[in-house]
């Protein structure tokens, strides 16, 4: 097994493969819906979303985009991540990404809003990075067992988890409860796209019974987490607070991971091609003291060398650092690990 895949840029076949819905608990949506008035207004802003064109959409999430930067609304935020994540580019060079990361968090709310049909008709054309992993998550799939697929708020998670189902790949998303119109309409999409969803609250469980089902749990680990329930891993030379869940799933199950990222291609519209890496081994036995630790580093690591490629399609807007360890014992194993990532 490699933990990386050669690239490629060959045509992934298109399959459209049958919807298949989640089991019924995890088609429930947990959080905060909007008020009535709050979900009167933004029944027609989504309808309207729904009614524009694709290339109507992505032209109003430029300008979106670009008003929110001039604005700088969280501009403060979105530079210090820069500056301290990637000290080798320029102001200039770190400004332009800037721009660009916020044009693409406007893209990913216009693309994902919409009722109907999300994707263009040649969505399935835009190629792969990682064809021998890709085959190795088919692989996986076709035996009848999940696999666990990591991905991070880059491209547009939100289309890349569609794509997947309609590739024969049935995810079901690990997600928090969250509030308001906005996030409620993203799960309910997620939902009718065939998404199951895996709240915290047990969640290893289910992880675990629906690898068994055949479904792949589908996580973003680039969210922080409160310092007692993360360990701490490298990402862009700073320590990150992290979820262990995805290391501990696959201890317990022995499912492989795979990280797949949907990559904007500079084509109109939402086209991604996907760049694919894994499985990505957790350490061997007596390797280190925390195994749990190092393979979260060890996939962490595989996001940063994508988000690496292509900055400007991470959401630099989080605070993805805020969070910092109580203590030194729980990172050491993942040292070595965020030193390789950044060669």
């Amino acid at each position: 097994m490699s933990s990386s895949a050669p690239n490629s840029d060959q045509v992934v076949p298109r399959t459209d493969s049958p919807k298949q819905l989640p089991i019924e608990h995890l088609r429930h949506i947990v959080g905060t819906p909007p008020g009535a008035v709050v979900a009167f207004v933004t029944r027609f802003v989504f309808a309207f979303i729904s009614w524009l064109s694709p290339a109507s959409r992505d032209a109003l999430a430029r300008f979106v985009g670009n008003l929110a930067y001039t604005l700088g609304i969280r501009r403060r935020v979105v530079m210090d991540n820069l500056e301290k994540g990637l000290p080798e580019k320029t102001d200039a060079e770190r400004r332009e990404i800037a721009r660009g990361a916020y044009i693409n968090m406007s893209r990913v709310v216009m693309e994902s809003l919409p009722s109907g049909e999300r994707l263009p008709p040649d969505w399935a054309d835009q190629g792969v990075v990682g064809e021998e992993a890709w085959e190795a998550v088919k692989a996986r799939v076709a035996t009848g067992k999940g696999a666990l697929i990591v991905t991070a708020h880059f491209g547009n998670w939100e289309l890349l988890g569609d794509m997947l189902i309609r590739w024969g790949v049935h995810i079901d998303a690990l997600v928090r409860p969250l509030k308001g119109a906005l996030n409620t309409r993203i799960a309910e999409n997620r939902v009718r796209v065939g998404a199951g969803l895996i709240y915290p609250r047990g969640a290893i469980m289910e992880i675990s019974s629906a690898v068994e089902r055949g479904e792949s749990p589908f996580m973003l680990l680039d969210q922080a987490l409160p310092a007692k329930a993360a360990v701490f891993v490298p990402f862009f030379g700073r320590l990150a607070s992290t979820t262990p869940a995805c290391a501990v799933a696959a201890q317990r199950t022995g499912a492989p991971v795979f990280v797949v990222m949907g990559v904007r291609n500079g084509k109109p519209g939402a086209r991604f091609r996907l760049e694919v890496e894994g499985p990505i081994p957790p350490p061997a036995p007596g390797e280190c003291e925390d195994p749990i630790t190092e393979h979260t580093a060890r996939i962490t690591a595989a996001l940063e060398r994508c988000i690496r490629k292509y900055p400007d399609q991470w959401m630099w807007l989080h605070r993805r650092w805020k969070v910092q360890p109580e203590s030194t014992s729980r990172v050491a194993a993942a040292l070595p690990s965020g030193a390789d990532a950044k060669r």
